[in-house]
């Protein structure tokens, strides 16, 4: 009883104030993506490119709420860049050697943003030197192919009322139809106020025990979720190589650290991110925070967000966005930056009930001038914060 009392006073986006924090937090990390996108040509750096991905995360949330000197905000997510064959996290240290991109690679751009702890968060794939006039084809165009269209079916199912285990098994027929494999066991979270990984989630492509374990559920009106499609050309499966683990966050695990590192760690830790991922390249001293970490590891403080990858020669799709679960339909708030008609691909989506569901409207239609309304309401509650914010500046 107790804990459903706590969640009745959670603050969802049943508040105008609510919606308002996650669409400004949308609004930047769209802006943001662009920018990094940008940045992802042949010679680019890794590190660079996600340094400076970070660094305009950081400056843009200051922006806002400023007289609100409580309020936390800044990343939810640090930025990533994971190319080809590497599945996720990669996010690499200033003192560590560095990836070149170089044309052709497929390169995915993984990043979130938070105010007042309402996290909106983002994923694209591209690939460098990809456009209109040169396009994308093979094994990369099946794989950007079948990611995409499976975050499209899934954007179609969370809704109210779903359930999880069936927007789970279409996921599966989608990658399938382009000889691909969602990744397996991962998830995508709901989200809630200071937390990226809700209670509830979405399985992708589960073994023999990870769907016996994974929790049934149902979608309801003003849940947010991050929707997470990664997708493989090969067997799907996540293993881990020699990159260092960089990304972590805070768990609510007590324990008395016995070295100095570790401790001055941690407190930088809980002062800049709190409960939000956050990378050691964002310390002030690198090598202090390679130090400290460990013991924080070891005795279960923070989670580790590990470097996965997949066989060599094979590729990884990802796209990522924020949806909220309006009354009057679902509400994408980021993403949508991929334009399927720079891949080529031999294979389609073949399966009926899959087709006629991509070609129905994200929204309710007899709920489409009210979710316009809704949606008016909302940007100009929004662009009402900036001006004030502005003013506060």
């Amino acid at each position: 009883m107790a804990d459903k009392e706590e969640h009745d006073d959670e603050p969802t986006i049943a508040q105008d104030i609510v919606v308002t924090k996650y669409k400004m937090a949308g609004d930047m990390v769209n802006g943001i993506l662009l920018k990094v996108a940008d940045k992802c040509v042949a010679g680019a750096t890794v590190v660079e490119v996600c340094d400076f991905g970070d660094k305009l995360l950081t400056s843009e949330t200051g922006k806002v709420f400023k007289k609100d000197k409580e309020m936390k905000k800044g990343i939810a997510f640090p930025t990533c860049i994971s190319i080809n064959n590497c599945i996720c996290h990669f996010s690499p240290l200033k003192s560590e050697p560095d990836v070149i991109m170089k044309d052709g690679d497929l390169v995915k751009i993984d990043m979130g943003a938070h105010i007042d702890g309402f996290a909106a968060v983002v994923a694209h794939t591209l690939v460098v030197g990809a456009s209109k006039e040169n396009k994308i084809t093979g094994r990369k165009a099946d794989v950007l192919l079948a990611a995409h269209t499976a975050a499209e079916v899934a954007l179609r199912l969370v809704k109210p009322g779903a359930e999880n285990n069936s927007v789970t098994d279409d996921l599966q027929h989608v990658a399938e139809a382009f000889h691909c494999k969602p990744v397996e066991g991962m998830l995508s979270h709901q989200l809630q106020q200071h937390k990226i990984d809700g209670e509830k989630a979405i399985i992708q492509n589960p073994n023999e025990a990870q769907r016996k374990e994974h929790e049934k559920c149902k979608f309801d009106v003003h849940e947010v979720y991050g929707i997470d499609i990664l997708v493989s050309t090969g067997e799907g499966k996540g293993r881990e190589m020699d990159a260092r683990t960089t990304v972590f966050k805070k768990k609510e695990t007590v324990y008395q650290l016995k070295m100095k590192a570790s401790r001055q760690f941690f407190s930088e830790m809980e002062k800049k991110f709190n409960t939000m991922p956050f990378t050691l390249r964002s310390f002030e001293d690198e090598k202090k925070a390679k130090m400290g970490v460990g013991e924080c590891v070891k005795h279960g403080l923070v989670d580790p967000f590990t470097v996965l990858w997949e066989r060599e020669n094979e590729y990884v799709a990802q796209f990522k966005y924020t949806l909220l679960l309006m009354p009057n339909g679902p509400l994408r708030i980021t993403g949508g930056l991929f334009n399927p008609e720079t891949c080529e691909s031999q294979y389609s989506v073949e399966d009926e009930k899959i087709k006629d569901l991509l070609a129905t409207s994200a929204s309710r239609k007899a709920a489409k001038k009210k979710k316009k309304k809704a949606e008016k309401a909302i940007t100009e509650n929004v662009n009402a914060v900036k001006q004030e914010t502005e003013a506060e500046a």
